[in-house]
């Protein structure tokens, strides 16, 4: 399984999210982006990948590659369902979750919680521009990739990561947005580290 974490710093939970405004709506439209990164293939879907959005700390969007339904490439339709999972959140009790659509799930979790629930079944690794060459590190069997949006990690966000032996890991020398990182990210698992082709 494979699993990317997303942290939306301006995304608020009760955000009007207008389909017609996502950058307007805290940037919205990279983590709809990161959503279609992490699940959708050329004319397919991954069906052992997960996404998770923390979105201000306060709550997580799962959605799961083997069982969404209705996800496309636009970035509109994806906002859509993730919106819809907003629309919901007073549903969510505690970290019991709830189910949106199918595949989209919300939780009343933050960060850290996302973190220990995620590290509970993969390997932690923080895409950092300063950690290991990708090349240069055997890929894990269960990953569990943690990005930030268009912002850096804060610093109580680093030491959560640093709190959890997260491994840091380098994508290569230019800094890339996290739909393209989530890429390449995915390419290296693909092709066992950039070593088959």
């Amino acid at each position: 399984m494979r699993q990317f974490i997303v942290v939306g710093h301006e995304v608020t939970p009760d955000a009007d999210v207008s389909l017609d405004d996502l950058p307007g709506a805290g940037r919205f439209d990279v983590l709809c982006r990161s959503v279609t990164a992490g699940l959708l293939t050329s004319h397919g879907i991954r069906t052992d990948a997960l996404v998770h959005l923390v979105i201000d700390d306060a709550v997580t969007i799962t959605v799961d590659g083997a069982s969404v339904r209705r996800l496309n490439p636009d970035e509109r339709s994806t906002a859509a369902l993730l919106r819809g999972a907003l629309e919901r959140r007073q549903e969510a009790i505690g970290h019991q979750p709830v189910e949106s659509s199918p595949g989209v799930e919300l939780r009343r979790r933050g960060f850290e919680a996302t973190l220990d629930a995620v590290a509970a079944s993969g390997d932690l690794i923080v895409l950092d521009a300063d950690g290991d060459p990708a090349g240069s590190v055997e890929p894990p069997d269960g990953p569990a990739f943690v990005l930030s949006d268009h912002h850096d990690f804060t610093d109580a966000e680093r030491t959560a990561l640093a709190d959890r032996d997260a491994t840091p890991l380098s994508l290569g020398p230019e800094a890339l947005h996290g739909d393209q990182a989530i890429t390449v990210a995915h390419n290296w698992l693909d092709t066992d580290g950039f070593q088959d082709y």
